[in-house]
């Protein structure tokens, strides 16, 4: 069953401590359209790109999970997202001051109480739905976390903790994630660390906000539970937060042993990767896709120059994905090589161009112009393309101010790396 897509009704005003900054940093959360995702924007930061919440913008960082675009990055977005997570929010504005979304009271129930206060509203779009058909699995030691095809709708998740703490018990836990649930089990419990690690933790300058209301002390006698297996519920939210990045809804039942944010930002890649193939494979086709005919009407290119077959999806102004059907007809591959039939990396490049174009001019006052293409930067060719294969192409605003936008591209054929380039484009009256 797919639901519409929802974000905020009202904006949201909050302000707060980062947990490991201790940084006190303002922020906004605003109502955003359709198609456009979670994304954060820097407000300290002049000309700062919208960093979306997505998995290939996640940078590696201990105990964290941060997202980076440019020289731009957001750090500790876990509780926020999963609170989108938890209660079905696909499209939202986030403005921070600072570098780390404020950890409030630890947990994500601020977060909940002020988005309830805003109110939810229905959008016309349908969500993108992942729903699993093989497991998928990562295991690194005794991490373990795996998902699997489940019979119903919607997303159950199965926690199983063990802290290396004398005095700590294990636990585990099981949920049929649902906005109600997530309220009630989820969103009170807040973030914590084990007592043996804090003048570790201290030492590196992790946890400069932490206090005695915000962060469980496990193993600490004077540490008091808001819940029971309150450091494994909060394991889940972590979790959640960290699946939000994948970018669809997740239809699965997902089972993890002491993972962390670096077990789940793989899981997360892995699923990102079987979504990639519904997509090229035609399954998943959104409403904000285009087809050849209404490619035509956005660009002047025809045949035999055309190289988009079909836009799968755009989300807003900063990211569409598209597929061209690569065949033995095309006519380079008269001279390209006649006894060994390779697509030229420039064609590819000029797929990826192409694709930009129609991101960019989809703005109402980019009516009427053509995008020409004015640089290419940091290009890799990392795979042939040859007849057979479907070249699925994938652009990202970098930055898009007055006459002049830029782009980050990427090729792949079933899931491996083709191309990747850079592309800087000047807007001119056609």
């Amino acid at each position: 069953m797919t639901r519409l897509q929802r974000t905020i009704r009202t904006p949201i005003e909050f302000s707060g401590v980062g947990l490991h900054s201790g940084v006190l940093v303002k922020g906004r959360m605003l109502p955003a359209p359709q198609d456009t995702g979670v994304e954060f924007v820097r407000t300290d930061l002049p000309d700062a790109s919208p960093i979306p919440a997505r998995i290939s913008h996640r940078a590696a960082m201990d105990r964290r999970t941060r997202l980076e675009k440019g020289a731009a990055g957001v750090d500790t977005v876990e509780h926020l997202l999963a609170v989108c997570s938890g209660l079905g929010i696909d499209n939202l504005r986030v403005e921070l001051s600072g570098q780390e979304v404020p950890g409030l009271d630890g947990s994500a129930l601020s977060f909940v109480s002020l988005i309830q206060q805003a109110g939810l509203v229905d959008q016309r779009a349908e969500v993108k739905v992942l729903r699993l058909t093989r497991p998928i699995y990562v295991r690194e030691g005794p991490v373990t976390l795996v998902a699997l095809p489940s019979e119903g709708p919607g997303l159950s998740v199965e926690y199983f903790a063990s802290f290396d703490e004398p005095g700590v018990e294990s636990g585990s836990l099981s949920l049929d994630v649902t906005p109600e649930s997530f309220i009630k089990e989820i969103a009170p419990a807040r973030t914590f660390c084990l007592a043996s690690e804090v003048p570790k933790l201290q030492a590196a300058g992790f946890g400069k906000g932490a206090t005695r209301d915000n962060t469980l002390v496990l193993g600490d006698p004077a540490t008091k539970m808001r819940l029971s297996a309150e450091p494994v519920r909060h394991k889940m939210l972590d979790l959640l937060g960290d699946l939000f990045l994948l970018g669809a809804d997740l239809h699965a039942h997902v089972i993890a042993t002491r993972s962390g944010h670096a077990a789940n930002a793989e899981l997360v890649k892995r699923l990102y990767e079987v979504l990639q193939g519904e997509e090229v494979g035609g399954l998943a086709r959104r409403e904000s896709g285009l087809d050849v005919r209404e490619v035509m009407r956005m660009l002047p290119h025809r045949y035999p120059f055309l190289m988009i077959d079909r836009v799968l999806e755009v989300e807003g102004y900063h990211r569409a994905v598209a597929v061209k059907n690569v065949s033995i007809n095309e006519p380079f591959f008269n001279g390209h090589f006649p006894e060994q039939p390779i697509m030229p990396g420039v064609l590819q490049l000029e797929a990826m161009a192409q694709l930009a174009g129609v991101l960019m001019l989809r703005k109402l006052e980019n009516t009427g112009k053509l995008a020409v293409l004015w640089s290419i930067d940091k290009v890799k060719l990392r795979g042939a393309v040859v007849p057979g294969d479907q070249l699925r192409i994938e652009v990202e605003t970098v930055r898009l101010k007055d006459q002049v936008g830029q782009v980050r591209g990427v090729g792949t054929v079933a899931g491996r790396l083709v191309c990747e380039a850079v592309l800087t484009f000047t807007l001119i009256d056609a």
